[in-house]
């Protein structure tokens, strides 16, 4: 490491520890004023060892039985009486020990458990912990916290005392119905767990001793059920085969009597839920930049929110608080990895607006309808079809972001030609999806070829391509199910680069597409 940089770590190290020193001081005088009130020696905390000055929560038994009885008392589920413990007392309980700002890879007591990335035996590979519990702390080998963004929900929920920070979830029957397995590709994913969906099963031995291991990734089976397909089911579009596609139960009118109302159809699927597990090393190389770099942004730009991200750099996955995807198979999951079959694939990211409440600015629900019809043609002729729906609204930069374009566009003229210029005049970039870490889920699921690809999107495609996976044919959205006022995305971006099978857009023709004004949409 140059002496530059040395330097620049260790001052950032430095001014990290009199931070903690500052914090350690205030709390005990806090503490000091505390008990100057009296405070009930049945619910005095067990003190912790002090290491290097820094408390790390003990990992003793007898004090972890303990302090779940005691905050089961404490808890505002209690008949609310003149003994019932304040906030204070309660945090105490909760949270016995010194804020522990970070840690350090030398601190006494500390000691990563193994973590092996991109190995094809569980047990070499080891378990992510990212648990600050005090049985798994000084085991964690990743920072974050499961669940995304929904964290902080499980926090408020530890706060008013509706969960205890001790439940051990109990994983009995919660096991994949469809068999996503080992796949030599596993070795190349770096934005999320592979061995997430087998948590509880292959590694049980470090769930059992006391580990806090949860699943990152969660299979299940469904009937997808959606107006769109009953329609194209009752235009003969789709047929009902019995397996793939089922006719729906009977309606029933609100005095509980069948109908004779046609009840549309409901589609087979299997899906995956699954949440970002970043290996930083593998995140920083398919970016192109450096580790540090990749950690100081992180750092700087949540806020501050991870010091460990600077001072454990032994510590090399981190779990974002960010949402991740959802995969949608229909027909056999065997096919996804069986070349002889085919194969057609939507990659969708977000679009609350269009998706759920059918905006018509953009064509986003008519595409990722258009594909799921797609997707299960070909699984009615054998094949297999695929839709991963990833949580990247407005194109990763928010849907406050996108909802002020809108305004921008709206008031001040909606062509072609401004497109892409009013999302950069308030972002400062026009699409933060950056699609290098995307592939990753199809190599988890054991795709070696694709032979449909539902998308107009030059960079999904580069990506997919880039990562080794072929694409025998892309296709985009029929022109008849284009809504008017998308129009002006669709010339933006087939001007910009994106595919189009038929029509080809100028720059000079940009300013011939218009979006309708606010006016115009009053009625």
């Amino acid at each position: 490491m140059p002496a530059a940089s040395e330097a620049v770590l260790t001052q950032i190290l430095a001014q990290l520890e009199t931070l903690q020193v500052s914090q350690q001081t205030l709390q005990a005088k806090l503490d000091a004023m505390t008990e100057n009130k009296g405070r009930p020696m049945s619910v005095s905390p067990p003190a912790t060892p002090e290491r290097r000055g820094i408390p790390i929560p003990g990992t003793s038994p007898t004090v972890h039985e303990s302090f779940k009885a005691s905050l089961a008392s404490a808890s505002p589920a209690t008949s609310p009486t003149s003994s019932t413990p304040s906030d204070k007392e309660r945090e105490r309980l909760l949270y016995p020990g010194r804020v522990n700002l970070t840690t350090y890879p030398d601190q006494h007591g500390i000691k990563p458990y193994q973590m092996s990335w991109g190995e094809s035996d569980p047990a070499t590979r080891g378990p992510v912990i990212c648990s600050r519990l005090p049985g798994s702390i000084k085991a964690r080998n990743a920072l974050g916290a499961h669940s995304g963004s929904y964290s902080i929900y499980r926090a408020l929920a530890i706060g008013m005392g509706t969960l205890s920070p001790t439940h051990k979830p109990d994983y009995s029957l919660t096991e994949p119905p469809v068999s996503i397995p080992l796949h030599p590709q596993w070795k190349n994913v770096v934005s999320f767990d592979p061995w997430g969906h087998l948590v509880p099963t292959v590694f049980r031995s470090e769930i059992d001793s006391g580990l806090d291991v949860r699943p990152s990734i969660a299979v299940t089976k469904a009937h997808l059920k959606m107006s769109e397909i009953d329609e194209c089911s009752r235009r003969g579009e789709i047929v009902i085969d019995g397996n793939i596609v089922l006719k729906s139960r009977p309606l029933i009118d609100e005095h509980g009597n069948q109908t004779d109302q046609d009840p549309g159809v409901e589609v087979n699927v299997s899906k995956a839920a699954i949440e970002p597990v970043w290996f930083l090393p593998g995140v920083a190389e398919r970016f192109g930049i450096s580790e540090s770099l990749l950690r100081r942004a992180l750092f700087e730009e949540t806020g501050g929110m991870y010091p460990e991200l600077i001072t454990r750099p032994d510590i090399k996955v981190f779990l974002p608080p960010i949402g991740g995807m959802t995969v949608y198979i229909f027909g056999p999951p065997a096919y996804m990895s069986d070349e002889s079959k085919i194969l057609t694939l939507r990659v969708h990211d977000e679009c609350n607006g269009s998706d759920v409440f059918g905006s018509d600015i953009c064509t986003c629900k008519p595409y990722l309808v258009y594909a799921i019809e797609e997707c299960i043609r070909t699984a009615q002729k054998g094949g297999v079809g695929v839709v991963v729906y990833f949580r990247k609204e407005g194109r990763a930069l928010g849907e406050v972001t996108k909802y002020l374009v809108y305004n921008l566009r709206k008031r001040g003229g909606d062509s072609a030609d401004k497109y892409f210029k009013s999302t950069e005049l308030i972002a400062g970039v026009k699409d933060m999806r950056f699609q290098a870490l995307m592939p990753d889920v199809l190599h988890w699921l054991g795709i070696g070829k694709i032979d449909n690809m539902v998308s107009m999107s030059d960079m999904k495609y580069d990506a997919i391509v880039n990562s080794g996976i072929p694409i025998h044919k892309r296709y985009d959205i029929p022109d008849h199910l284009i809504p008017p006022d998308s129009r002006v995305e669709i010339d933006a971006k087939i001007a910009a680069g994106y595919f189009s099978s038929g029509k080809q857009v100028t720059e000079q023709d940009l300013v011939k597409t218009v979006g309708r004004t606010w006016e115009e949409t009053d009625h």
